[in-house]
């Protein structure tokens, strides 16, 4: 009895050994799966992919039966084919609704003032552009000068050396005039403003700081031999017109006595130098008067040369109006 007991009974060394053998059949299990893995193949046709439900054609619709034609009911008495009415009580007089007025009995609404805008003037009641205009319907007056400005200007011109006299007030009317003008003779000592011009005191300096600065060191150098020049031929100072002379449009300032217009310059020797179009001259010559001509601008605030347009092939145009911003045009 004792020993069947005792063969019952497992060891720890014989359940060590039965878990040994349980995990040497799982390996031999796991390594034939993976020896058959090689050989296994794919399907040369793969499953056929089914129509998805919304692209399914729809089978057409069974024909309903054909429905019988039911018997005419009778037609029934006045009693019965009047609906039961009952009597309407009235309503109070705080719920019976106020009578609304008709679409054509509602008043329009005011204007607001804010969205509407006023008509537009037709053309006869648009006023004119200073552009479309005569001198005479710009109502222009003449504009007044400084005592202060003008005496500080003139003294100016007298440390240079300018030859001028001073004039009464001009008024050619429509704006024309200067409020104090001069008359210059010679624009420096010895070089002769012929003729003689009417101008307001800044054009007279802005012309010898010109000629001081740059016409005169530019003939040193491009016109040795001419021995200096003695003479500025002007073509137009002081003289009431619009611009280039036009029916309309801005009033020139020759008007204002704010320019003058160069026509030549005579020298002590040879020949006189006259404004002409020398964009490709490439003479001496050519270069003095496009050097004069784009220092002019140091001077003046606008400058014309005979490369400008046709209004100016034959002169140079210089005047020293004011613009905003101190704004210069050079061409």
């Amino acid at each position: 009895m004792q020993r069947i007991r005792r063969s019952c009974v497992s060891s720890p060394r014989d359940r060590r050994r039965e878990r040994h053998v349980r995990e040497f059949r799982k390996m031999a299990v796991l390594l034939a799966a993976l020896a058959l893995l090689p050989g296994a193949r794919l399907p040369r046709n793969g499953p056929v992919p089914q129509a998805k439900p919304e692209t399914a054609v729809e089978a057409p619709a069974a024909p309903e039966p054909e429905k019988k034609p039911q018997a005419k009911e009778a037609p029934k008495s006045p009693q019965e084919a009047a609906p039961e009415q009952k009597p309407e009580t009235p309503l109070p007089a705080s719920e019976v609704p106020a009578p609304q007025p008709k679409p054509a009995e509602i008043p329009p609404a005011p204007p607001s003032g804010k969205d509407e805008l006023p008509p537009a003037p037709s053309e006869e009641q648009k006023p004119p552009t200073p552009g479309e205009q005569t001198l005479e319907e710009q109502h222009l007056t003449i504009e007044p000068e400084s005592d202060a400005d003008h005496a500080e200007c003139t003294r100016e011109l007298q440390g240079l050396g300018v030859v001028f006299r001073e004039t009464s007030r001009i008024d050619g009317g429509n704006g024309c005039g200067i409020d104090k003008p001069i008359v210059v003779s010679e624009a420096l000592p010895g070089i002769k403003l012929k003729p003689e011009a009417t101008l307001r005191c800044p054009t007279a300096l802005a012309l010898a700081r010109w000629m001081k600065g740059s016409v005169i060191p530019a003939v040193s150098v491009a016109l040795p031999e001419s021995g200096g020049i003695t003479t500025i031929n002007q073509a137009s100072a002081y003289i009431c017109r619009l611009r280039n002379s036009a029916e309309t449009g801005k009033i020139s300032e020759h008007a204002r006595g704010n320019a003058i217009d160069i026509a030549s310059f005579s020298f002590e020797k040879g020949e006189d130098v006259a404004i002409r179009s020398r964009r490709e001259d490439s003479t001496l010559t050519g270069a003095f008067q496009r050097t004069v001509s784009a220092a002019a601008c140091l001077y003046f605030t606008t400058v014309l040369d005979p490369e400008s347009d046709a209004a100016h092939e034959t002169h140079f145009h210089m005047d020293v109006i004011e613009r905003q911003g101190s704004y210069r045009y050079c061409h």
